[in-house]
């Protein structure tokens, strides 16, 4: 495992739309790995595959609970309700944040690292996380969708 560079908002990566994983293999397991160990090591929350330079369909998250970090292969929203507005950071726009009107519930079909399928559901921060990390996968950052920035020591 190896923590990777991640890329910041000017990288124009972040701006491309990822690729859907169809080889299920150690590349991917160790992958997953190197992000998990990444997000951790930048104290983030989520982490997408174009926030390290690779345009995979690939995010992991950690709300740092009981249910421990976990990895989205191919997620898709399919169903969503409610709404949120909250303030967001991200790791490739560090020492920011501004307000995104998120879903209050999200539903996500995936993928694991084996190519099983699930569906996870999250409420609140989870619903954030959910959104804000499948935005990254489609070229998307939060300071797109923000409706008013936070002051700088925020």
């Amino acid at each position: 495992m190896a923590i990777r560079t991640i890329r910041l908002e000017d990288d124009p990566i972040l701006r491309k739309i990822s690729k859907k994983v169809t080889k299920f293999d150690e590349k991917l397991e160790l992958l997953v790995a190197d992000m998990i160990e990444t997000m951790h090591d930048a104290e983030g929350v989520g982490l997408a595959a174009p926030q390290i330079g690779v345009l995979k369909r690939v995010v992991v998250i950690d709300l740092y609970d009981d249910e421990g970090p976990f990895e989205l292969i191919n997620p898709e929203i399919i169903e969503t309700h409610g709404e949120q507005c909250k303030f967001e950071g991200c790791l490739s726009v560090p020492g920011r944040s501004g307000k995104v009107i998120r879903p209050e519930y999200t539903k996500v079909r995936f993928q694991d690292v084996y190519g099983d399928f699930y569906e996870v559901e999250g409420e609140e921060l989870l619903a954030i996380a959910l959104c804000h990390e499948i935005d990254h996968l489609n070229g998307i950052l939060y300071i797109d969708k923000q409706i008013e920035e936070a002051e700088e020591d925020v």
